[in-house]
């Protein structure tokens, strides 16, 4: 460790630090235009200046390239200091005059206007009328760090500018937004260097509703809570370069030339819990999902209520503002022989959830659209009857549209839910400020790939089959293999934890026995008549049956058998029969049966 003063006050520092390091960890602030972590220190801007007093010698130096060194002695608000600092703000203020970035700091020592005339050229062909300082961070970070050219310097001294090639737009730009993200004064207008703006990269956790960026953590229950890097969008696996992350991290943790692998793991018992996916409300082009910024989607809104979601927990429309009417839209896609034909459970209860926070939080007038209230829950009853008495509109009656046509003046510049009012009668049109959809739930997409791999029947809609919905629900056919939540079902919270214990605990059962009982009845196949046509193995739901190619015959494995007879049936040859089941066994429980 060094030891160095700043200011009057004792500083240790470890030797490589720069003074303006020691100064930051030190919470002793130095203005500075020209800094950044990902950059190697510069001093263009010459801002961060301090005077420095070592081994009887007074100097002024920019403490961002300045290591420290034991006994140093750092003034960083001397006269000197002062007097530097003001002649700097005079010039970049000369340059700058529409900056706001530049007058704040200008203010802040003291220069309010400049004596110094205003260059005749702009200093830059890709900024706006904040102006540019010459300060090269956008130039380094594109050409050194990014490897991608796209803005470079031109001419020299007083003639030199920033600027694209040719000062035309740029082909080379991958339109990363770095440059204008990283400049001091806000000045660089990207669409000069390519006429396109920088995209922001869509954040799935919150619906896309915020960005992130390339390196970012999943979500914040993430097990294990590390961050990911998305190769799509990371600068190194665009251009090669960059790797700021990975050099800013304390830890060495990050490595870009790790390549992704497969393991093979040996287990005793599988849980299979890949959970659910909400229905596609672009599908359902009536209701104005994506075409009207204000419906949202329930999973949407839900994080829009969320403390740590995209408004901080602040009910409000894309504008900014508090609704003052909400309609709730149950059961979209669901009940519905066109999309899903089955209930998806938990729509009503979230939908309720959903009216009592916005009453909660906004006031706003609440009205919800249903074709029936289904509350079979503990507490879901009650909870039912509290919203009625809150004040939430209940309007029997399925949604049919969403429109922004007005017929009357209290629905021009609002949304407008078009339904049937079932119990009056009547053809309803409602206006509000926010539309949120009720969506239903539907197996992932890759369920049928997930019930090939681990052979596990599927029952209507797709989700995956239980061996017995009263006496097994949470086996499947597949001994060892177990499922939970809303793979097996649309179902809420309780229930799916409580399946999820279920299912645990028949994982554990299984592995502590420490074995497996067999079938009694199962296949075999005789090899005297197999014909090796291997249609068995074929038709085998539970890919229990091989071929031996060195005898040419199929063998069946106890241990996977299930005894279904679907080989049985289909063998040509009848080769296969079933163990323990064979048909004079079953001539003679017949002859048994009639001789009673």
């Amino acid at each position: 460790m060094v030891t160095i003063t700043i200011d009057g006050r004792k500083v240790e520092a470890e030797k490589g630090w720069t003074v303006l390091r020691a100064a930051k960890e030190a919470g002793i602030s130095i203005p500075t235009l020209c800094h950044h972590e990902s950059l190697d220190p510069y001093g263009a801007c010459r801002f961060c200046t301090v005077e420095v007093k070592h081994r009887g010698r007074t100097k002024l130096v920019t403490s961002c390239t300045l290591p420290v060194a034991e006994g140093q002695e750092i003034l960083t608000r001397s006269e000197p200091v002062r007097r530097i600092r003001r002649i700097l703000a005079e010039l970049m203020l000369a340059r700058c005059p529409n900056s706001t970035v530049i007058r704040e700091l200008a203010s802040r020592v003291g220069v309010e206007k400049s004596r110094f005339r205003r260059p005749e050229e702009d200093l830059a062909t890709i900024t706006d009328r904040e102006g540019c300082i010459l300060c090269g961070m956008c130039v380094r970070l594109c050409d050194d760090v990014l490897q991608v050219g796209a803005i470079g310097f031109e001419g020299r001294g007083v003639r030199r500018k920033v600027t694209s090639p040719f000062r035309e737009p740029s082909d080379t730009c991958l339109v990363c937004g770095a440059c204008s993200s990283i400049c001091p004064t806000h000045a660089v207008e990207h669409s000069r260097i390519r006429p396109q703006e920088p995209s922001i990269i869509p954040f799935e956790f919150e619906e896309g509703m915020t960005g992130r960026k390339p390196i970012y953590m999943e979500f914040p229950q993430a097990v294990p809570k590390v961050p990911v890097i998305d190769e799509s969008t990371c600068m190194h696996f665009r251009t090669g370069g960059c790797k700021v992350c990975e050099d800013n991290c304390s830890a060495g943790a990050i490595d870009h030339d790790m390549e992704e692998k497969t393991e093979e793991i040996q287990v005793g018992t599988i849980v299979v819990a890949t959970g659910f996916e909400l229905y596609e409300a672009e599908k359902l082009s009536r209701y104005g999902y994506k075409v009207f910024p204000d419906v949202y989607t329930s999973l949407e809104f839900e994080r829009i209520c969320h403390a740590s979601g995209p408004t901080m927990g602040k009910i409000r429309t894309r504008s900014g503002k508090t609704p003052g009417a909400v309609a709730i839209l149950h059961c979209i896609g669901s009940r519905d022989e066109n999309h899903l034909e089955y209930c998806s459970r938990v729509c009503c209860m979230y939908s309720l959830k959903f009216a009592h926070l916005v009453r909660e939080k906004t006031g706003a007038e609440v009205y919800n659209f249903y074709i029936d209230i289904r509350s079979p829950g503990k507490g879901y009853e009650e909870f039912y009857k509290r919203l009625l008495e809150e004040g939430v509109h209940f309007i029997r009656g399925k949604g049919t549209e969403v429109t922004d046509v007005w017929e009357s003046p209290e629905e021009e510049g609002k949304l407008v839910v078009v339904s049937e009012d079932t119990l009056l009668g009547i053809r309803r049109r409602v206006p509000v400020d926010m539309v949120i959809l009720s969506l239903g739930l539907k197996p992932r997409e890759d369920s049928d790939k997930v019930s090939h791999i681990f052979s596990i029947g599927c029952a209507q809609g797709g989700f995956f089959l239980e061996r017995h919905p009263k006496l097994a629900p949470v086996d499947t056919a597949t001994d060892g293999v177990y499922i939970a939540g809303a793979c097996q079902g649309p179902k809420d919270i309780p229930d799916t934890v409580a399946q999820g214990a279920a299912a645990a605990a028949a994982a554990l059962s299984l592995m502590d026995k420490g074995k497996v009982v067999l079938e009694p009845v199962r296949a075999k196949i005789d090899p005297d008549k197999c014909c090796g046509c291997k249609l068995c193995i074929a038709n085998c739901p539970y890919q229990a049956i091989d071929f031996d190619e060195e005898k040419k015959v199929s063998v069946v494995h106890p241990e996977l058998c299930k005894g279904c007879g679907t080989c049985v049936a289909g063998c040509p040859s009848g080769a296969a029969v079933q163990e323990n089941f064979e048909d004079v066994q079953i001539f003679a429980e017949i002859e048994g049966a009639l001789a009673d």
